[in-house]
C-alpha cells in the first residue's frame, strides 16, 4: 500500500479496505478543537437539548468559536457598564467590594447564557 494512493482514495471518497483505513488513520491525525467556556456550554446544550440543530450546523467549530467571541465581547461591554453603576462601585470595605464584584459577574454570566449560549 502506498501512502499517497490511500490519501487520494480517501479524498475521492472511494472505498478503503481495513488495512487502508488503519494506514489512513496513522497518517492523518484527527483535529481536536478546543473551545472556551461558553463554546463548550453551547456544544453541550446543542448535543443534549437540540441535536437536530447541532447536526445541521455546517461548520460547528466556527459556530462555537463565534459563541466564545460574542460572549467575550458581551462580558467586556457589560463589565465596563456595570462597574460604573453606583450600586457596584468600590466602597473600600473588602468584603463589600467582593460581594459587589461577584454580583456583577453573576449578572453578566446569566445574561451571556440566556442571550448567546442557550438560544
Amino acid at each position: 500500500m502506498n501512502r499517497d494512493e490511500v490519501l487520494r482514495k480517501a479524498e475521492a471518497g472511494e472505498g478503503l479496505t481495513v488495512e487502508e483505513v488503519k494506514l489512513y488513520q496513522s497518517i492523518v491525525k484527527p483535529v481536536k478543537h478546543v473551545y472556551g467556556k461558553y463554546g463548550t456550554f453551547a456544544k453541550k446544550y446543542l448535543e443534549e437539548h437540540n441535536p437536530a440543530r447541532y447536526w445541521t450546523l455546517i461548520n460547528v467549530p466556527e459556530y462555537l468559536h463565534g459563541i466564545d467571541k460574542a460572549a467575550d465581547e458581551m462580558w467586556d461591554v457589560m463589565y465596563e457598564k456595570l462597574s460604573r453603576d453606583p450600586r457596584y462601585k468600590r466602597t473600600g470595605n473588602y468584603l463589600e467590594d467582593v460581594r459587589r464584584e461577584n454580583a456583577i459577574k453573576q449578572l453578566i454570566e446569566e445574561e451571556i447564557l440566556n442571550e448567546i449560549v442557550y438560544v
